[in-house]
């Protein structure tokens, strides 16, 4: 992690410092089992009683064949809208229980019943079976609406690697009707050149050799511009004309940054209504750091799901 911290929300400049501080191995040193466990230490074992998200009841469930969880906000009645949300963690790491937080707020905060599927992950499960696995859960998910709680609304939202694969679902899924979609931070160009790949290259939190280390055990280390060409690895080369709104979040301290813009102005260039939100002072993954940054990272992610809600009620 770098020492600059200029610019930086202060809460966000403290976890950075921190991280340099605790001298842990990089991603990049370990098996995907450590980077794992690793990200579940950060995102799981670091959480107290005090960040306990409460209004939401959360149970188990299989989708697709794969472990999925089922969220329903408590202080709502009658049916709401459906969500199935894609956990990110470069294709390679992040569960159900990683992602637990985020999709608990995104229940209670966005009214809706949200279910988290645990898709299959490389390097076990390369490219494409994590993109099948989601498009699978999607179908499904459909035909369970009236079941989990929800109603004919069905939305798609990821973060990260997660992003990419509902960007892909919304594109490969549309004869599903999808409502909407919340894409924080995608990955939706890998083989794209971006300004903001050389500006934030390191030291925030996510920078290119993890990237790399990430995209070598998703698609292979040899890649061709066959690969890089296809839509379900690339969206922001797909069809976009016709996907539901959108929400895209993006950080400003995030090497992912730019193309995740250029998604939102290709989506709205071809006619989709998009709200697209840079957040100052962030890094890739705030939305997952309410308990390291609890002022910054818990503002920009209230102010992105009153967003996305407004597409769910609108």
């Amino acid at each position: 992690m770098s020492e600059n911290t200029a610019g930086l929300a202060p809460d966000i400049a403290a976890v950075l410092q921190a991280m340099v501080a605790s001298d842990a191995p990089p991603i990049i040193e370990s098996t995907p089992e450590e980077a794992r466990e690793g990200f579940r230490v950060l995102m799981v074992h670091l959480r107290g009683p005090q960040h306990l998200v409460n209004g939401v009841t959360a149970s188990e469930d299989t989708v697709a064949g794969f472990p999925a969880r089922v969220y329903r906000p408590d202080a709502s009645t009658g049916p709401l809208p459906t969500v199935l949300f894609l956990h990110g963690g470069g294709f390679v790491i992040g569960d159900l229980d990683t992602h637990d937080p985020l999709c608990r707020l995104i229940a209670r905060d966005c009214e809706a019943v949200v279910v988290a599927v645990d898709y299959p992950m490389a390097p076990e499960h390369p490219f494409p079976e994590p993109v099948e696995a989601a498009i699978a859960a999607a179908r499904e998910v459909h035909g369970r609406l009236g079941e989990l709680g929800g109603d004919i609304r069905l939305a798609v939202a990821g973060d990260s690697a997660g992003g990419n694969l509902a960007a892909v679902v919304t594109q490969q899924a549309r004869d599903l009707g999808l409502t909407a979609q919340l894409l924080m931070y995608p990955t939706v160009d890998p083989g794209g050149t971006y300004a903001s790949r050389e500006q934030n290259a390191t030291g925030y939190f996510l920078d290119t050799p993890t990237m790399e280390w990430f995209f070598a055990h998703y698609v292979g280390t040899e890649t061709d511009q066959a690969l890089l060409s296809d839509v379900r690895l690339t969206p922001l080369g797909g069809d976009l004309a016709g996907l539901p709104p959108a929400v895209v979040v993006t950080a400003e301290f995030d090497p992912l940054r730019d193309e995740g813009e250029a998604y939102a102005a290709a989506m709205r260039q071809a006619g989709v209504p998009v709200d697209a939100k840079r957040y100052d002072g962030q890094i890739h993954g705030f939305a997952n750091m309410d308990h390291i940054a609890p002022s910054s990272a818990k503002a920009a992610t209230d102010d992105m799901l009153v967003r996305f809600k407004a597409l769910l009620h609108p």
